[in-house]
């Protein structure tokens, strides 16, 4: 799972309330990915610490496994841990503080790693009578997920690209997809036809398994809409996971909400079903990796999907080793015929030349400002060209020319010139000693933005552990005064 990937659907996550985080802990599936793929590698630590404690873990004893320097980085472990609801701090019967891990996480978590519990939550393997005594390949699911991916894309690029109805791919877009693109804000209907915004523009250069978490949290947040159980869809998802690629699997234990997931899913090339009344139901790689740290279902980027597509795609090696050679003269030349990658390249290059394997352009000033107002930013274009970089480009590091990425950047900045954040302002502390307590313990967590000495006041990105801590030492003070 890529960290960008993951970093999505940690913070979807993060943002369910504590009764939604019980609901899915029931799943021991549910728990182990979330173990495996949303936990920092100390997070992961603290949680095993704790796994088969037959108390509560107090916390001078944690605090004690830390030198002093570490303290950001195990605030920011335990921060998580207690978004998520994984474990909570308790006050013991003599007065000190200790930490306890959630009993439904913990008994989870244990029947995964045993392979204990009739949960039956890592799916079930369709039976001989079900499957018909056939399985299909696994070279034809990736075939299938591949073409239903490109459709996707295709919708999203053809319109900014001026690609034509008859070079879109075979794979038709259905219309609950459709209804996501549009949700997300990916695309917008202009003059009766798709127009890819902004956010799809960031949404093409992602990494696949990016792509598909990012239209995935969208279904999430619109399951009320569509009649469905929240925690249900979760659990589907994080049980797609952890499924075998080729396995084809019974819907016999599917509730009603997992059956409908069933078909929305196919649309998007995640499940594979001869039809709809079909007993069994094949995962693709789109949905094996969605918690895996293999990657994505066709290699990196969304524009490799595209080497399924039929007489516009070169060979799919091409793609993997890199296609793009950059000069300091900053043009631009691309060894491909698809046309997704084209149309990807067109978002930020001035295209001049096509040839039959063979696309050339220039990168502007003006090109970068238009892909920059649309919501590309400069980072994102030199690590697609950094990503995509020809063999020949690869025999020196790095592999883009340093004048051109310091120029990217600098086109950048001369159309932004403010950076807006989104946060909260800390003031009016008691004293200097509460205000450097609290910056620093900001500051650990990683939420610090902005601070003002002078005025004793400061800003963070998130305000939540925060008021905890606060709670806390105010609690602390209390109880001291009351044993006095």
């Amino acid at each position: 799972m890529s960290a960008s990937s993951s970093t999505q659907a940690l913070e979807y996550l993060e943002g369910l309330p504590i009764a939604t985080h019980r609901r899915l802990y029931e799943q021991p599936s549910t728990v182990l990915a979330v173990y495996r793929c949303m936990l920092p590698h100390l997070a992961k630590s603290i949680v095993m610490a704790m796994l088969y404690r037959p108390s509560s873990f107090p916390v001078a004893d944690l605090d004690a496994w830390f030198k002093p320097s570490a303290r950001r980085t195990k605030e920011q472990a335990l921060f998580t841990l207690e978004r998520l609801h994984i474990i909570a701090q308790v006050k013991q019967d003599d007065g000190t503080m200790a930490w306890t891990i959630s009993t439904g996480f913990q008994k989870s978590l244990r029947n995964a790693l045993e392979g204990s519990g009739t949960h039956r939550s890592f799916g079930v393997p369709a039976t001989r009578e079900e499957s018909g005594g056939k399985r299909l390949s696994v070279d034809f699911l990736d075939e299938y997920s591949r073409s239903q991916w490109e459709g996707i894309l295709y919708y999203l690029v053809s319109g900014a690209a001026g690609l034509s109805k008859d070079s879109i791919s075979r794979a038709e877009v259905g219309p609950g997809t459709k209804k996501l693109l549009h949700t997300g804000d990916l695309v917008r209907t202009v003059h009766g036809s798709p127009r890819i915004t902004k956010d799809g523009f960031s949404f093409v250069l992602q990494e696949t398994n990016a792509q598909v978490w990012s239209l995935l949290i969208v279904y999430l947040k619109m399951t009320n809409e569509l009649g469905m159980s929240e925690t249900e869809v979760l659990s589907f998802l994080f049980m797609l996971g952890s499924l075998e690629l080729g396995q084809d699997y019974s819907t016999s234990t599917l509730s009603p909400t997992q059956l409908q997931m069933l078909e929305d899913l196919s649309s998007m090339g995640l499940i594979y079903r001869s039809d709809k009344s079909a007993r069994t139901f094949y995962p693709t790689r789109l949905a094996t990796t969605l918690t895996s740290d293999s990657g994505s279902a066709m290699s990196a980027s969304s524009n490799d999907i595209a080497q399924a597509n039929q007489g516009n795609a070169g060979p799919a090696a091409t793609a993997n080793k890199g296609f793009i050679i950059i000069e300091t003269n900053y043009r631009l030349y691309a060894y491909t015929n698809s046309l997704i990658q084209i149309a990807i390249l067109s978002l930020f290059t001035k295209l001049q030349h096509r040839f039959p394997n063979l696309v050339s352009g220039k990168l502007t000033k003006e090109s970068v400002h238009k892909a920059v107002q649309s919501g590309i930013t400069s980072s994102q274009i030199i690590s697609y060209l950094t990503t995509y970089a020809h063999p020949q480009m690869q025999k020196t590091v790095p592999y883009i020319p340093p004048t051109v990425m310091d120029q990217i950047r600098l086109w950048e900045y001369e159309g932004e010139r403010v950076e807006t954040t989104t946060g909260y302002l800390m003031r009016e502390f008691g004293s200097d000693a509460e205000y450097r307590d609290v910056l620093g313990y900001a500051s650990a967590l990683g939420v610090l933005v902005w601070q003002n000495d002078g005025g004793r006041c400061f800003f963070v990105s998130q305000v939540e552990q925060i008021s905890a801590y606060l709670r806390k030492k105010k609690e602390s003070r209390e109880s001291a005064r009351g044993a006095r």
